[in-house]
């Protein structure tokens, strides 16, 4: 199995921190997010990895370089400085992350979290199912969830929020145009079908999304 970590987010909220610096390359206790995310998916048994990269792009791959100093094997997919969005992004990375049957983890570049990327090492995929999601408790600062969760099925509406973490099944991209894509609506089609199951991660989770939430995780 591979994972992708989506790294081509242009970090607005974060500016000025972001001007010279791509988010997931923001340290927390002086080390940076996507190295957590590196470090984390390697315990897992998970080697090998694709990283996509816009903004500031080259920077990760001058931090990163091949993977092999964190036990890993990284190959990159550039999108130019615009980047394709998350649906987009996944897509042209295809090629690298699947033989187009096997499901692959896929994990937001910006958030801070320990959980045990094993547990989806581990999930199996049902018969037409397209995706499992991690959902956790919504966050105060958030107005309202993105998603519910239902015996197991993901639902449109709901309390929940979607934690960037995910096991995919390339299947979920068929059909999609090249192109600048987000992956919300792609989902949201696939939960229609009931083809979306997911869990309630209860551990530490944090959006670092603005300069005060990084102050906040440097502090915790």
């Amino acid at each position: 199995m591979k994972a992708m970590i989506l790294a081509a987010g242009r970090g607005n909220r974060l500016r000025p921190l972001t001007d010279h610096d791509p988010k997931p390359l923001l340290t927390v206790k002086g080390k940076s997010l996507i190295e957590y995310h590196i470090d984390a998916l390697v315990r897992a048994g998970i080697h090998q990895l694709v990283i996509n990269h816009a903004w500031l792009g080259k920077k990760i791959e001058a931090k990163l370089g091949s993977g092999v100093a964190y036990g890993a094997e990284i190959e990159y997919s550039e999108e130019g400085e615009q980047g394709l969005e998350t649906a987009g992004g996944i897509l042209q990375a295809l090629p690298k992350l699947t033989d187009g049957k096997t499901p692959f983890v896929v994990v937001n570049g910006d958030v801070l979290t320990d959980f045990d990327f094993q547990a989806l090492c581990q999930h199996t995929l049902a018969e037409g199912c397209l995706a499992h999601l991690v959902l956790v408790p919504t966050p105060a600062y958030k107005k309202q969830g993105d998603f519910g969760l239902q015996a197991g099925k993901v639902t449109e509406q709901g309390g929940l929020t979607f934690s960037g973490i995910s096991l995919l099944h390339p299947d979920l991209f068929k059909g999609l145009s090249p192109g600048v894509q987000p992956l919300a609506p792609v989902l949201r089609a696939a939960m229609q079908n009931g083809q979306v199951t997911g869990v309630c991660y209860q551990g530490r989770w944090d959006d670092i999304g603005t300069p005060e939430r990084l102050e906040q995780a440097n502090r915790s």
